[in-house]
Order: C-alpha cells, then sequence, then structure tokens
C-alpha cells in the first residue's frame, strides 16, 4: 500500500498526502475547526460506503446494467453504551428497472468490500514518536 504522509496546515486542520491526492480534513465550527472539509471520521464512513458503491458499480459493468439513478445511502446507529457506532446501515436505491433477481447478488457482491472486512477482522497499530 502507498506511504501516507500527514501534514498540519493550521487551525485544526489536517491533510494527508496520498499517492498523488491530498485528502483534506477539518473539524466543524462547534469543534474549533473552519469546517472547510469533512471530519477524519467522516471520511472513514465514506470510505465504507464509497468501498461497497465501488463493488455494487462493478457488479453492474459486469452484467451491463445501468447504474444511472442508482445511489447508495449510509447511516448509523449509536451504541448507547460505548457512544461508539453501533450499526453501520447501507442502503442501494436502484432504478425502477433494475431485475429483482439480482438484489441478493449485488447485497453479496457489496458485502466483499475491503474496508468492512477490515472493520471485522482489525489490524494492529503501532504508534511511535521520532
Amino acid at each position: 500500500m502507498a506511504r501516507m504522509v500527514v501534514s498540519f496546515p493550521g487551525n485544526k486542520k489536517v491533510n494527508c498526502s496520498v499517492r498523488d491526492f491530498v485528502v483534506a480534513t477539518d473539524q466543524p465550527e462547534r469543534a474549533g475547526g473552519d469546517d472547510t472539509a469533512p471530519t477524519p471520521f467522516e471520511l472513514f464512513l465514506a470510505s465504507i460506503a464509497t468501498c461497497a458503491g465501488i463493488y455494487a458499480a462493478g457488479f453492474c459493468e459486469k452484467r451491463g446494467l445501468s447504474t444511472e439513478g442508482m445511489s447508495l445511502e449510509l447511516d448509523t446507529e449509536k451504541d448507547e453504551e460505548t457512544g461508539l457506532i453501533g450499526n453501520v446501515k447501507l442502503v442501494l436505491h436502484t432504478a425502477a428497472d433494475f431485475p429483482e433477481k439480482y438484489h441478493k447478488a449485488i447485497i453479496n457482491s457489496m458485502d466483499l468490500c475491503a474496508v468492512k472486512k477490515h472493520m471485522q477482522n482489525p489490524p494492529t497499530f503501532e504508534i511511535e514518536v521520532k
């Protein structure tokens, strides 16, 4: 995997260079930020949704199905005991002519998302200061 380098452009902004891209993050004004970009946690959730979306798009492409009118929605529910997210719900909205015979199969395809797999089998983390 590509090396990522994080920079600190000011206030609550934290950017990450990935390949030839810069992913910007910020905090909302209520948290002292300037609200110029999504929060890191919002990007984490977006990575789940877009990963599942890549698999949905690939499923459609392989079968010659149009993705026009298709959208994917992510919603979360908080676990009251831990204060963390207890449930992530993805809802794929398809066009009216999307074949019903593919509903289960496209769900199975979206379940292959690597981000989801890593959440289900989390890696270890190492943090050091140099």
